[in-house]
C-alpha cells in the first residue's frame, strides 16, 4: 500500500531504527533516512526490510520497510528535496550533530511549496529543548516561518548491538512525550506519542532518573572494572552511588515540579530493574561514551547537583558521580580521549573545572566540583 506520508529521519543508528523510525512507519509514513555513514546507508539501500525486537515484559517483533535512504553526506540536493516535501523531520543524531544538520533542513525549507502545510520538526536527543537547539541553527540559515518545531522527550534502552545486521534488539518500554503548544490543533499524527502542554518535568524526570542512574552505574563500574551495566548493580558499593544520586534528583524533582514522592520512588525502582535488564545486556565503556556531553552544565550529573545547590538540598553523591566520571579512559572513544588529554594539560584546577562542567566560580556549586577535579589532578 502507497504511503501518503512522508517523515526524513537524521541518524539511521539503533535508535533511529529502532525506536523513532518503528513508530514512524507504524504511523503510515514513509520513512527516508538521512546518515553520512556510507555502510549503513549502503545496507538500507540494499535490504527492503529490518526487524525490531523488543525484549522484556511485551516481547514481539515487527517489521519496518517501504524505507528509502540517502548518504547526506554526497547527495545533499536529493535529502534537500526529501525534506522540501516532507510531512515531519525528526532525528537521532546526538545533540552535538544539530548544528551540522540545520543547514540542509534550512535548504529544504526553503524549496517547500507555500501550498503545503508546515513541516513538523522533533529532535528526538537526549538533551534538553534539542528542538529548540536545532531550531535556533536553523534559522541562522533561513526564517523557517514554513516550520513548527517541538521538543521532546525520549526513553528507550537499547544496548550494544551484534554487528553484521539492521536488525535492532530494544527493551519493550518506551516514553515518547512532545510538547503539544506549538502544533495548536494541528498535531502531526505519530503512533506511540503523548502530547503535553508542559514538557520540562517529562524531560528532567527522565533526564534526572534513568540517564543520571545509567551513567553513574557506569563510571562507578567502569572505574572498580566491572564491565556490565548488570554487574556494576550487582556490586554494593555502585548500587549505593547509583541509589545516592537518585536520592538526590528525587529531592530536587519533587521540591521542583512537585511530584508525588511515593510516585517518584516507583519510577526510580521500575528503572533500576530496566537498566539491569538481563535482556539487554550493556556494558559500562559503551554507556560511559562521550563524557565530555554527560559532564557538561545541564546535563545528568551538573545539572541537577547546580539546581539542588541553589535550593540548599544534598548533591554529594552527584559530585562523586562527576568524580568517578574523571577516571573514564576509552582509547576509541574520541571524548573521552578528549577529556583525559585535558586533565593532563597543565591547565588549572579552577580553569578545568569550568570548562568541563560550565560551572562559574560563583555558583554554590562550584567548590565541591573543583575539589572532585583538584581529587583527580592529585591521584
Amino acid at each position: 500500500m502507497a504511503q501518503s506520508k512522508k517523515a526524513v529521519h537524521f541518524g539511521a543508528g539503533n535508535i533511529g531504527r529502532g525506536f523513532v523510525a518503528q513508530f514512524l512507519h507504524a504511523s503510515g509514513y514513509e520513512v527516508v533516512f538521512a546518515d553520512v555513514n556510507d555502510d549503513l546507508i549502503g545496507a538500507l539501500q540494499s535490504q527492503s526490510s529490518f526487524e525490531v525486537h523488543e525484549v522484556g515484559e511485551d516481547s514481539r517483533t515487527t517489521v519496518v520497510d517501504g524505507y528509502r535512504a540517502i548518504n547526506s553526506r554526497v547527495d545533499e540536493a536529493a535529502l534537500v528535496a526529501e525534506i522540501a516535501t516532507a510531512d515531519v523531520v525528526t532525528t537521532a543524531v546526538g545533540a552535538r550533530i544539530l548544528p551540522f544538520v540545520a543547514p540542509v533542513i534550512a535548504k529544504g525549507l526553503a524549496q517547500r511549496s507555500a501550498e503545503l502545510a508546515p513541516l513538523s520538526v522533533i529532535a528526538c536527543e537526549n538533551a534538553i529543548n534539542a528542538t529548540d537547539s536545532l531550531a535556533a541553527a536553523v534559522r541562522e540559515h533561513d526564517p523557517a516561518e514554513n516550520a513548527v518545531f517541538a521538543n521532546c522527550a525520549i526513553d528507550r534502552i537499547v544496548p550494544e548491538q551484534a554487528g553484521g545486521t539492521l536488525d535492532v534488539t530494544i527493551e519493550s518500554f518506551f516514553e515518547w512525550v512532545v510538547e503539544s503548544t506549538p502544533f495548536g490543533e494541528h498535531r502531526p499524527d505519530i503512533e506511540g506519542v503523548t502530547w503535553v502542554a508542559d514538557l520540562e518535568p517529562f524531560i528532567e524526570r527522565k533526564l534526572f532518573t534513568v540517564n543520571t542512574a545509567h551513567a553513574a552505574a557506569a563510571y562507578h563500574g567502569f572505574r572498580k572494572g566491572l564491565a556490565s551495566i548488570r554487574e556494576a548493580l550487582d556490586d554494593a558499593e555502585v548500587m549505593a552511588e547509583v541509589r545516592g544520586v537518585l536520592a538526590e534528583t528525587k529531592g530536587l524533582l519533587v521540591a521542583k515540579h512537585e511530584l508525588d514522592a511515593d510516585e517518584q520512588q516507583a519510577y526510580i525502582e521500575k528503572n533500576l530493574v530496566r537498566i539491569a535488564n538481563p535482556h539487554l545486556p550493556d556494558t559500562t565503556e559503551r554507556v560511559g561514551r562521550n563524557p565530555l556531553r554527560k559532564l557538561s552544565r545541564h546535563e545528568r550529573f551538573v545539572g541537577p547537583a547546580a539546581q539542588a545547590a541553589e535550593r540548599g538540598l544534598p548533591y554529594d553523591a552527584l559530585v562523586r558521580a562527576v568524580r568517578a566520571a574523571l577516571d573514564f579512559s576509552v582509547p576509541d572513544d574520541v571524548e573521552s580521549v578528549e577529556l583525559q588529554s585535558l586533565l593532563t594539560s597543565g591547565l588549572g584546577a579552577d580553569e578545568l573545572t569550568r570548562t568541563l562542567t560550565g560551572v562559574q566560580d560563583d555558583h554554590p556549586l562550584f567548590p565541591a566540583l573543583l575539589a572532585a577535579v583538584s581529587s583527580k589532578l592529585t591521584a
